[in-house]
């Protein structure tokens, strides 16, 4: 098509210098120079220059809106390691460990320092000549020894605060028949029972029992209730731990 545009150019010219030629008069024609002949019709195109010198580097481009970005290019190559980041926050604790292996037995301690601390004792008269009332706590009213403040004056119950067995006893002096039970909590754990046959006779008895923290224990008579504490006439209740738990 660009050869056909030329040839085109080239008869055009042609027709042009051929009109042009024809409207020449001849001044002089004696002269001896000759008229001037008519341009050439105009050469091929030259084939493409050199590439020139690299140019200057241009000013960056404005950045395309996001509609308008290109195709994602390809994945490059992994860069670098980086250099260690900041600590992160503690995890979760984890779950719980097989158990070890069971330690070496270390050595014996001293005799009975695991149960220094685990003692109870008491003894507590009844000072009065009133017997006392039936199938209810017989009060005690005076202390000798009260350790830890287990056998309470009011109610006439002494109150477990170590576990372990214990040992119970009570020594009577009596004007009249008299029965005594002794009570772990509501049940009767035993009776001694004795019917007078002096002015003034001594009435004894005791047991071994395994008391929890916060059982009770305590004295009751029934119908034969002769029981007083008198001068030289007392009668007592006690009771201590021998083993604890």
């Amino acid at each position: 098509m660009e050869k056909r545009f030329w040839e085109q150019l080239y008869l055009a010219l042609a027709l042009l210098f051929l009109s042009l030629g024809s409207a020449v008069t001849v001044e002089n024609p004696h002269s001896c120079y000759g008229t001037p002949g008519l341009p050439g019709m105009p050469g091929l195109p030259g084939r493409d220059g050199r590439d020139g010198l690299k140019g200057a580097k241009g000013e960056p481009g404005i950045p395309a809106p996001s509609t308008q970005l290109g195709p994602k290019g390809m994945k490059g190559e992994p860069g670098l390691p980086g250099p260690p980041g900041k600590p992160g926050p503690p995890g979760l604790p984890g779950a719980r460990g097989i158990p070890g292996e069971p330690g070496a037995a270390g050595p014996p301690g001293l005799p009975g320092s695991s149960k220094q601390q685990q003692q109870s004792a008491f003894s507590v008269t009844r000072q009065t000549s009133q017997y006392p009332l039936k199938n209810v706590p017989v009060i005690f009213n005076n202390i000798i020894t009260n350790t830890n403040d287990d056998y309470d004056t009011t109610t006439g119950k002494f109150t477990c605060r170590f576990p372990g067995v214990y040992y119970f006893v009570f020594h009577s002096s009596h004007t009249a028949n008299l029965c005594v039970i002794l009570h772990k909590n509501q049940r009767k754990m035993a009776s001694f029972c004795d019917h007078k046959t002096n002015s003034m006779q001594v009435s004894s008895g005791g047991t071994l029992l395994h008391l929890d923290a916060a059982d009770k224990v305590w004295l009751e008579v029934n119908d034969y209730n002769g029981m007083v504490g008198i001068a030289s006439s007392d009668s007592i209740f006690s009771g201590f731990l021998l083993f604890p738990d």
